[in-house]
């Protein structure tokens, strides 16, 4: 049976690897395309060029070694075009389960040791909980309450590399790449996933870019719904309150566009509103099934208008949701949210898709413990993204295999051979290994992870079962 599974994954893999390879350029990227994506999924303590080249070519480490070097740090192979492509090839297999529902947006860090890596500076590092040296990356990610996979993935980055021209170029950085912030990446690949034609869904957004006026705003111009987490002292105007009309016009001068606020009629901060609810407003609701029990909290919702700088407009905003949670035994609220969502959307789904955004967290703990997402050790620019798009395109595949072993199928079970690697080989990027034989691609390497247990590709895959879930879900605080 287990021999059987094997070979249906295996011819799956090469069917999807071939879809691929339609975009992808070259005939002759076929070859390092399908070994790189081979070596992301096998078992293995590191993701890197050089562990990948041993196990997937043992006979021949330093030719593959230099084969995929160059493929993912030099090959001028389009990221947008093999993402688009995985896309296509997974999306079915996705809305199998139902529609698309949210496109969620988020950053994600990697420490790295040195300055020379592209992108890298010291910054506010999620992974770490903390500002330290690291490189961040903003993505997209279309999902349903089923699964959910990145498309559009780009390093963030910070001004002074910008404004740093030969540091630029040595790492290979685009001469049309200027400095954005990271609502601005990710309104662009909002606007390219719309252009691209996308499932549209909601888009989800923690308080890091929900509290972006012109992002919110952006979104709304695309004819897009969003739920954007908010910071405790966002300022709106509470239901029956609202600025004043612009100034009544004295017949000289400029005509009073604007309009106004005075001591009487001031917006409140998001947290005053909330602390002054009654005790009718709040309401006990659950959401989804956790690691132990059903996940519910204390919510209550009203309807207000954001007030951000509007007293530079000629017009209020319109209304929309305040969402609020405040758990019962906390001192005060604990998360904000705004959404367009409809006026008459059910209390229960406008928490659930406030919640959904926890699966952008299992994305990227899948990335980088299981395929590699943070292992590149390239210093340029085309190399990091490369990496990163090879990953999802890795991550795909074990997304649309979610479904083809049963919770309880055998560990044993496994797409390809386990494959000859001599008993005295160590990765230069392992724990194991001297730090004075780490590759030459990087010395700004971040700290290597510590060991996991080894598994073959289709044990990745129940990760994305029901029963792995509820383990998932430990790691994601909601």
């Amino acid at each position: 049976m287990g021999r059987r599974i094997s070979d249906d994954s295996e011819s799956r893999f090469a069917a999807y690897v071939e879809g691929i390879v339609e975009v992808i350029g070259h005939a002759d990227r076929a070859g390092p395309l399908n070994d790189y994506c081979t070596g992301l999924m096998m078992a293995g303590e590191r993701k890197s060029v050089e562990p990948m080249a041993a196990v997937t070519a043992p006979a021949r480490t330093a030719a593959q070694h230099q084969s995929l070097l160059h493929f993912v740090g030099q090959s001028a192979w389009s990221d947008a075009k093999v993402l688009a492509k995985v896309c296509e090839l997974v999306l079915p297999k996705i809305e199998c389960h139902g529609p698309i529902e949210a496109w969620i947006i988020d950053d994600t860090g990697f420490p790295k040791k040195g300055k020379h890596s592209v992108g890298v500076a010291r910054q506010y590092c999620g992974q770490l909980g903390k500002q330290d040296n690291c490189q961040v990356a903003v993505s997209l990610s279309i999902a349903n309450h089923h699964a959910s996979l990145p498309v559009a993935y780009r390093l963030y980055l910070p001004e002074d590399w910008t404004k740093d021209r030969k540091r630029l170029r040595k790492v290979g950085v685009p001469e049309e790449v200027d400095f954005k912030t990271k609502p601005e990446i990710a309104l662009e690949q909002i606007e390219a996933a719309c252009a691209a034609g996308l499932p549209r869904g909601v888009v989800l957004m923690d308080a890091g870019y929900g509290c972006n006026t012109d992002l919110r705003t952006g979104v709304s111009a695309l004819g897009l719904r969003y739920v954007a987490g908010i910071l405790p002292n966002t300022s709106v105007w509470a239901p029956g309150t609202g600025p004043l009309p612009p100034k009544k016009w004295s017949g000289r001068g400029r005509q009073p566009k604007l309009i106004r606020r005075d001591d009487k009629h001031r917006p409140v901060s998001v947290k005053e509103l909330a602390l002054n609810l009654p005790k009718r407003a709040w309401r006990t609701i659950s959401w989804r099934e956790g690691s132990a029990e059903q996940l519910s909290s204390r919510f209550a919702r009203v309807r207000v208008r954001a007030a951000h700088h509007d007293y530079k407009l000629a017009e209020s905003r319109a209304q929309e949701w305040l969402l609020i949670e405040w758990p019962e035994g906390e001192k005060e609220p604990t998360k904000y949210w705004l959404s367009t969502l409809p006026k008459d959307i059910a209390f229960r789904a406008l928490v659930d898709f406030a919640k959904l955004r926890w699966r952008i967290e299992r994305d990227y703990q899948e990335l980088k413990q299981e395929v590699g997402l943070g292992h590149f050790e390239g210093r340029g620019w085309r190399g990091f993204h490369h990496h990163a798009t090879l990953c999802i395109a890795a991550y795909g595949f074990l997304v649309s295999e979610r479904e083809t072993i049963p919770p309880c199928g055998p560990r044993s079970a496994g797409p390809f051979e386990k494959l000859a690697v001599s008993n005295g080989y160590r990765p230069r990027g392992s724990a194991a290994a001297n730090p004075t034989t780490r590759s030459e691609l990087d010395r700004d390497t971040a700290h290597p992870p510590q060991r996991r247990p080894r598994r073959q590709i289709i044990e990745m895959s129940m990760l994305r079962n029901s029963n792995t879930q509820k383990h998932t879900q430990k790691f994601v605080t909601q």
